[in-house]
């Protein structure tokens, strides 16, 4: 059903009354060592290792309680984070052999539970995701990782001895140990002892730097600290971190205001003058974030099958209307990457707010005064990096009519939009939507080939518009297997150069990540990331 977004904000508002009259309750004060934060998730992200909610669920329930082979570095600010060894100390690509790579694991590191991380454990891993007939597969979890695309090959990954194990993927794959960063590893003996995933939630173990318990779906889960964790230098200094999702921005507003959480993701936009009047702290920076319109060009009848009017409308977004908007917690986006990225390049289109260019190019494909292009665009009411869709939403209908597009929406929870995501554009969950509102990450180049590849379309992978363009593709191939850094770069600048100019997505903006909490949260660290390390903060 179309809805318009007024009605999905009243059903927002009630949902969230309904959570603040129970606050008290599920919210009290807590000891000294506690932190409290709201997120914006409508639900507890899965605490089975492999957590939903997209990865603002990968950030709250991702890296505090378990590892991946490979982490992501979030101890600066100054610079976009990259990856380092997690629970392998090491990896190298065969040179004789592109296609393999090989993983030395770290040793003496112990599950929760206090049994050994090692190569079978691992394995026991990759098979709950990759192998059906395991009995620890996993229909929900192995939906999860498989649409983070890894490459691995069938059968592509096999014990060499206790501390190594070795993956093969599908083609050459250069930047490979970035795909498996969202992959998380759990004890064995532990879902043995649980008999299925559906138990183990209740109690999950990893090898994390918090231990998660007291798991209460759809009111809190509580992350105790690990004092044994294997990274000494990560120990958290907080006791124990009590996670609440709150879908609503200003259900979390009023619950940081009021002392309930220590700490919000997301504040509205024009309380952030008033929170640090009142003497919180509001933080953001730069970070890899697109806050795009996925346009589907698989529908017969969409008009964004057209690339004339794909660029139109990216000459109809009044970013800077919407930056000020958002009281400067965004910056505009003209590409996947950001303007000042080297590997932004020179694309022919330079889009700004130009409704006469957008104009003249509606009618080159046919569109007029007495023809608007309709297009009808799948939003939801919050979720994981959303920033504050309905009301950036509703701004960009409006100002999208200046230029001839007449804007509908489907608004939906943002479970329903991950489930749409993962579908083919064409199939029911896309409830005929001609675009996907859903903010996507842009850290690296492993997600322009998991976003924009011809063949990784869905649901074999994450590319839900179904564009396909054989010069990007074939650019794509040549990085893949580029023999130096050089020919890499310029691989992917053309690549980049091609996203803009073909316009896939509309190019809205790029998130400032803001979250605001109380002064007494110290040593908070904001990392260019989508994720972010909570074993830097204490309470005071």
């Amino acid at each position: 059903m179309n809805r318009r977004v007024l009605t999905g904000r009243r059903l927002v508002a009630l949902t969230s009354a309904a959570w603040l009259g129970a606050a008290a309750g599920v919210a009290p004060a807590m000891a000294q060592g506690t932190l409290r934060i709201a997120m914006t998730a409508t639900d507890v992200p899965t605490t089975t290792g492999v957590p939903n909610n997209g990865f603002e669920g990968v950030r709250f329930m991702g890296y505090t309680a378990f590892d991946a082979l490979v982490n992501w570095d979030l101890s600066s600010a100054d610079k976009p984070a990259d990856i380092k060894p997690g629970l392998a100390e090491s990896w190298a690509q065969d040179k004789s052999d592109p296609k393999k790579w090989v993983f030395k694991l770290r040793q003496g590191v112990k599950f929760h539970d206090g049994t050994p991380f090692n190569a079978d454990a691992a394995v026991w891993n990759l098979d709950r995701s990759f192998n059906k007939d395991s009995k620890q597969f996993d229909t929900q979890g192995s939906a999860i990782n498989r649409g983070r695309p890894t490459y691995i090959a069938d059968g592509g990954y096999k014990k060499i001895d206790d501390n190594t194990i070795e993956f093969t993927t599908t083609r050459p794959i250069s930047y490979f140990p970035y795909v498996l960063t969202t992959i998380f590893y759990v004890s064995p003996t532990a879902f043995e002892k649980a008999g299925n995933w559906a138990e183990f939630a209740k109690a999950p173990i990893g090898t994390g730097p918090f231990i998660a318990r007291n798991f209460k779906p759809r009111i809190s889960i509580d992350l105790d600290k690990n004092k044994d964790y294997w990274d000494k230098d990560r120990i958290p200094k907080v006791d124990k971190v009590v996670l609440f999702p709150m879908p609503e921005a200003n259900t979390r507003l009023a619950a940081l205001r009021s002392g309930q959480v220590d700490w919000v993701e997301v504040p509205p936009p024009d309380s952030i003058a008033g929170l640090k009047g009142a003497g919180f702290s509001v933080v953001t920076n730069s970070y890899p974030h697109v806050w795009p319109w996925v346009l589907n060009t698989a529908r017969a009848d969409s008009p964004f099958r057209d690339v004339k009017v794909r660029q139109a409308i990216n000459y109809c977004v009044d970013r800077d209307g919407l930056v000020t908007l958002l009281n400067g917690t965004a910056e505009p986006s003209v590409g996947f990457f950001k303007k000042t990225d080297a590997r932004f390049g020179n694309p022919k289109n330079a889009y700004k707010f130009d409704p006469a260019m957008a104009k003249k190019l509606l009618a080159e494909a046919g569109y007029g005064p007495d023809k608007p292009a309709k297009g009808k665009i799948m939003i939801s009411t919050s979720g994981s990096g959303q920033m504050l869709p309905l009301p950036m939403n509703e701004f960009l209908q409006q100002s999208m009519k200046q230029c001839g597009f007449d804007i509908s929406f489907e608004v939906v929870e943002w479970g329903t939009m991950l489930v749409a995501f993962r579908n083919e554009p064409t199939a029911s969950q896309a409830a005929n939507s001609d675009a996907l509102n859903i903010s996507l990450v842009s850290s690296d180049v492993s997600m322009v080939v998991r976003w924009f590849y011809g063949d990784n379309s869905t649901p074999k992978g994450s590319n839900w518009g179904h564009w396909k363009n054989p010069a990007f593709d074939g650019l794509l191939a040549k990085m893949e297997s580029a023999p130096n850094a050089d020919e890499f770069n310029k691989a992917v600048t053309a690549m980049h150069e091609i996203l803009v100019d073909d316009a896939p997505w509309v190019w809205i903006v790029h998130d400032g990540n803001p979250r605001a909490m109380t002064k007494r949260v110290q040593g908070f660290v904001s990392a260019q990331s989508w994720f972010q390390d909570l074993t830097r903060v204490s309470i005071k």
